[in-house]
């Protein structure tokens, strides 16, 4: 296949791409910067994404959209701004000849929410970042509808990378064992959530753009609640870390559920489906 991906250069993109590229897919990458990649089947075009001319290239099969700023940054009033550019951007893919489009979605758009999330939970997004993914799904999903195209919105859950990179928690506890810190202020550690590791991430995300026979909201998760004190805990042991948890130095944010993980039956039945194929 020939995969438009956005956001190229960003923490995800670089991932997908890679894996793309592995799966023998041709792909066009567009960042702010290059995704420091060289490929024979790889076109690269470094600059503002919102103001690139999609009359300039063949449409490709898919369009992955993963381009976001400020993504660990839930209140930064950046992604209402951005919010317009998104859509303006997607529409004109559409009228360029996208007939499929994918759009990187987050949990944060269903909102509070306790339990299992499929694509029927009801979405209150709370945060400025959790309102624009929502908007963003509803506007991607009226575009498709009007042009008869296809639409997949990813619905990521929580991404863990021991490589720094990134502004999550795991990239934080990571800098601050590299810079020799004994400790690392925590939350409760309570809370459970989905996890899934960078390269599982980002196959499931090359998996579900590389099929177009289940399409809507499809989660990127394990479909496993985890204590987030017991995950890090592990990420800890496993990659031999000497950092400990100091407990209870910040407050969970009121936000976040005490229990929140993905419905992976699609996702599941993606992978299943993908293994039968090789």
């Amino acid at each position: 296949m020939r995969i438009l991906v956005t956001g190229a250069d960003g923490y995800i993109g670089r991932g997908v791409v890679n894996q793309l590229l592995g799966s023998g897919h041709s792909v066009i990458a567009m960042g702010l910067n290059s995704c420091g990649i060289r490929h024979d089947h790889l076109e690269e075009y470094v600059g503002d994404v919102f103001s690139f001319d999609l009359n300039r290239i063949d449409p490709p099969d898919v369009l992955l959209h993963l381009a976001w700023r400020d993504g660990f940054s839930h209140n930064d009033l950046s992604h209402l701004e951005d919010l317009p550019k998104h859509y303006l951007f997607i529409r004109r893919a559409l009228e360029s000849g996208v007939s499929r489009v994918a759009v990187m979605g987050s949990m944060h758009e269903v909102g509070y929410h306790e339990g299992v999330v499929d694509e029927n939970v009801p979405c209150n997004p709370t945060t400025p970042y959790g309102v624009a993914k929502n908007a963003l799904r509803q506007l991607t999903g009226e575009l498709c509808r009007q042009s008869g195209a296809r639409m997949q919105w990813l619905r990521g859950f929580y991404l863990v990378s021991n490589d720094g990179r990134g502004s999550s928690i795991f990239s934080k506890l990571v800098q601050a064992e590299h810079s020799g810190a004994a400790e690392f202020p925590f939350t409760s550690g309570r809370c459970k959530y989905d996890f899934l590791p960078y390269d599982e991430f980002c196959a499931q995300v090359v998996a579900a753009v590389t099929q177009d026979e289940i399409n809507g909201i499809i989660n990127i998760c394990s479909g496993v609640p985890i204590a987030l004190g017991e995950y890090i805990e592990k990420f800890i042991i496993d990659n031999n870390y000497s950092i400990k948890l100091a407990y209870g130095k910040y407050p969970d944010r009121p936000y976040d559920s005490p229990a929140i993980w993905g419905d992976s039956s699609k996702i599941n039945r993606i992978l299943a489906k993908a293994r039968d194929d090789d």
